[in-house]
């Protein structure tokens, strides 16, 4: 396996004692969770089409003497997702400036337009980095991604190759071959991660439905009540409302692993072997220079829980910033 020259050995994760069952490291991550108070500052970022992304900065964030890290949370996910809080926590108290992006309409008002986003959503991604590197011309940026946000930022940084505005990422159980993954979550226990996710999105796209006299699909409430998995809600929905064809189209346009071969910048992708999310073919066989993995025997999806069940330790708030900070001190000033 190759690995990134700014690469660096990470500790290895060991799952907290009576907890090394898949979906207990998926499930107990968001109920162990501190609830720690988090104070950002929101921004509503205007889109070019008149959408509109709404920004959570920490307070300090505009202190240029700090790299800039930009957080993608998964499908469905905002600021009070616990992995999204944690990491933010942890990244401030390493000396980051922070910034969660929400992906339209994941802030919990409807965004403006009939479409959404998706797993290759990388247009708006590109047009903040943009904003970023306009105000702050010369802080190093960064960027940490979860899931379905891990996915946009490797598709991202395949791109763009060598001219990605960031200095370094990190995918997080990114789910980087859309159609097996799509199979593997509608299988065995996995039914009640997809009924979750997929009451969400349902649910997003009925209160679209209510204020969308113009919704350019032929759909009623009670067809989107209908829909059983995810493929068929990419088939259904995600696939005509952002340009593709149908979900085949979709998933293969915007797996990460295509795009993979192509990234030039430092990239450490983060997986568990026992991820219910994700099918064995979200796992890269051959790596780019540039491109280090983790892989994990366990760890669930964004899981990763160490220590004990009573003091428990969130893997991932503690080598994601100490990858960061290993890379901040190897490479060039930009």
């Amino acid at each position: 396996m190759q690995v990134a020259s700014q690469s660096a050995p990470l500790p290895a994760f060991k799952p907290a004692s009576g907890l090394g069952n898949a979906h207990l490291q998926t499930i107990l991550a968001k109920y162990l969770a501190p609830r720690r108070p988090l104070h950002t500052r929101v921004e509503m970022l205007q889109l070019p089409d008149k959408d509109e992304l709404q920004l959570n900065w920490s307070l300090d964030a505009e202190d240029c003497s700090k790299p800039l890290v930009v957080l993608l949370h998964g499908l469905e996910g905002n600021i009070h997702s616990h992995y999204v809080r944690g990491m933010f926590h942890s990244l401030r108290q390493q000396g980051y400036g922070v910034v969660l992006m929400h992906f339209r309409g994941c802030h919990g008002v409807a965004n403006k337009l009939p479409r959404a986003y998706h797993s290759g959503d990388t247009a708006d991604f590109a047009l903040f980095l943009q904003l970023c590197r306009s105000r702050y011309p010369q802080r190093p940026l960064l960027a940490v991604g979860f899931s379905l946000g891990g996915n946009v930022l490797v598709k991202y940084c395949g791109e763009t190759g060598a001219d990605n505005l960031l200095s370094g990422a990190v995918a997080v159980c990114a789910p980087l071959a859309l159609a097996p993954s799509s199979d593997r979550i509608n299988q065995g226990f996995s039914k009640i991660y997809q009924r979750y996710l997929l009451g969400r999105l349902k649910g997003t796209m009925q209160r679209k439905l209510a204020v969308h006299a113009d919704f350019p699909l032929a759909l009623t409430p009670k067809d989107i009540g209908k829909i059983r998995s995810i493929r068929q809600f990419d088939d259904l929905l995600t696939a005509p409302l952002h340009g593709f064809r149908d979900a085949e189209h979709y998933y293969h346009s915007c797996s990460g692993l295509n795009f993979l071969p192509r990234v030039q910048k430092p990239l450490l992708l983060i997986h568990a072997k026992d991820d219910p999310f994700l099918a064995p073919a979200a796992i890269p066989a051959q790596l780019p220079a540039a491109v280090q993995l983790q892989l994990c025997q366990h760890g669930g999806h964004v899981g990763f829980l160490s220590g004990t069940p009573w003091r428990p330790q969130y893997w991932l708030d503690q080598v994601v910033p100490a990858w960061l900070n290993h890379l901040s001190h190897t490479q060039e000033p930009l």
